[in-house]
């Protein structure tokens, strides 16, 4: 097990490259079943990952550290936490997801389109596992290339715009971030996460650092008023596009604040959480609001994205708000919550942009009011849908509601005007999805078309079966992931909690 990290992240992209040079695309559904033998072979190696993870170990495990770039002292340094874990096995799940649900949906360049999501496989490990910002970073810039190119070939008609906007918005704030990790470096003499997790900095640096953070996972996440480019994004990706977007892509910015703005600038993140906190509300309402009035189902599910994203700022960026900030147990409740929330929502997202994407498939539109009486002729389908819809607008017994009324009890200890803004999501929440699910599922028949659809294949069947067990499973009984996390946490707050301002 010892490079087990590594298998992880070389196994797809080998794979990818490979499939990209010899796939044969008048044999689609070949290239598509080596595609997914490689996603679910590199499940079985993620399976001695947490069988041998021991969640009570404070640090890092699995650690590979490999001299890189000597001369600069950049290391190949591995090495993951219960929050890396959750998230690499998340990747990897999340890979195996849109191979079933878009099983048939692109047509054209299939071993392209295959290749990109298994080496884009590859690299959001890498992102998750890297213990040195070096190497981070060139994961996370690579993760870029993928996704340009999926939005940009298999995506709808303004997919080009879509995919530059993307790919702009992200990479410049990717260049702020690795100014910061340079500064860091320098000052270190070492680009070793534990390093810097020691370096002491004036409160001028911090801030910049902060700065640069911000812009740099911000934008990712995206948070309000960085937001712009994800709507389009995702109207214009394909489904499985949309669904690694949504699902992991998005994390990567809350991620960042969680591994590297709260514990290398504590002090920036509690001068500036004020506004953090305001900024993640306005998502939770504001764009909540926005997404009750979209009429294209994916321009509303990526509002919606972006207002549950919010809660993830709000569960990061809260605890420095506490009155008592002794009371590390309301803290890590939090910051807990932050992190149940983005799992929920990668197994929400993907359902629901899944389902847009069945529906899209056989009617070509995706406009709301396109649709009408989908429960006729798609009765499985609408049960699921139903169920991913009231996990959306966090119903109890699902995963939504779990991470949400986390965050929500934890911020009264912040205040109760930032819990009450907070707990409207709720309301909103409820009111754009099921307002969307009543019209497409429910609504009147307006299109003949309709009438004559085919429910769920096998293979959307499956994808929507194994997200339904998840979503209920986790939000029956979370504590099992929680467990997992909650080192991580403690490891976080312990950092953030210690001033690191220096002299």
């Amino acid at each position: 097990m010892q490079y087990m990290l590594s298998i992880l992240i070389w196994l797809p992209m080998i794979a990818g490259v490979g499939i990209c040079l010899i796939g044969d695309d008048a044999r689609p559904n070949r290239t598509r079943a080596l595609g997914l033998l490689t996603v679910i072979v590199s499940l079985a190696c993620c399976v001695p990952l947490m069988m041998g993870f021991d969640p009570t170990v404070q640090g890092m495990q699995f650690v590979e550290d490999v001299s890189w770039v000597p001369a600069l002292g950049i290391r190949y340094h591995l090495g993951i936490d219960g929050l890396s874990l959750i998230l690499i096995i998340l990747s990897v799940f999340t890979n195996l997801i849109v191979f079933l649900a878009t099983w048939e949906s692109v047509k054209t360049r299939v071993s392209q389109y295959v290749a990109a999501f298994l080496i884009m496989q590859g690299l959001l490990v890498g992102v998750f596992a890297a213990m040195d910002v070096i190497l981070f970073y060139v994961f996370w810039e690579a993760t870029l290339i993928p996704m340009y190119l999926i939005i940009g070939i298999w995506g709808s008609d303004n997919r080009v715009y879509a995919a530059i906007k993307f790919f702009l918005y992200t990479f410049l704030g990717s260049v702020l971030m690795l100014a910061a990790f340079l500064y860091l470096g320098y000052h270190a003499k070492s680009f070793d996460l534990a390093t810097l997790y020691a370096l002491k900095l004036s409160m001028t640096a911090q801030t910049l650092i902060f700065i640069a953070f911000f812009f740099g996972f911000a934008i990712k996440i995206p948070m309000f008023p960085v937001h712009t480019w994800l709507p389009d994004a995702h109207t214009e990706a394909p489904a499985g596009g949309s669904i690694m977007l949504a699902a992991i892509l998005l994390k990567l910015g809350a991620y960042g604040f969680l591994r590297f703005a709260l514990p290398i600038v504590p002090d920036a993140c509690q001068y500036y959480a004020p506004v953090m906190i305001a900024l993640s509300l306005i998502a939770v309402v504001y764009v909540g609001l926005i997404a009750i009035v979209q009429q294209d189902m994916k321009r509303l599910i990526a509002y919606s994205s972006i207002s549950h994203m919010g809660f993830v700022t709000l569960g990061c960026f809260v605890l420095f708000a506490m009155v008592d900030k002794s009371n590390l147990q309301s803290a890590g409740l939090v910051l807990e919550g932050a992190i149940v929330i983005m799992i929920s929502h990668a197994f929400v997202s993907s359902a629901m942009f899944a389902g847009v994407g069945f529906i899209y498939d056989r009617m070509h539109s995706r406009q709301i009011d396109d649709f009408g009486g989908i429960v006729k002729s798609m009765p499985v389908f609408a049960s699921f849908f139903m169920l991913f819809a009231m996990a959306n607008a966090g119903l109890p017994g699902t995963s939504g509601f779990v991470g949400e009324f986390m965050v929500i009890v934890g911020s009264m200890k912040a205040g109760f005007w930032i819990a009450f803004w907070a707990a409207t999501t709720l309301i909103i929440g409820a009111t754009y999805t099921l307002w969307m699910y009543k019209r497409v599922i429910f609504g009147p028949v307006t299109n003949k078309k309709v009438e004559e659809l085919q429910d769920l294949s096998k293979f959307e069947l499956s994808a929507y079966s194994l997200l339904a067990i998840l979503v209920l499973a986790m939000g029956i009984y979370p504590k099992p992931m929680l467990d997992y996390v909650h080192q991580s946490v403690s490891t976080t707050l312990a950092q953030a909690d210690h001033s690191k301002l220096q002299g």
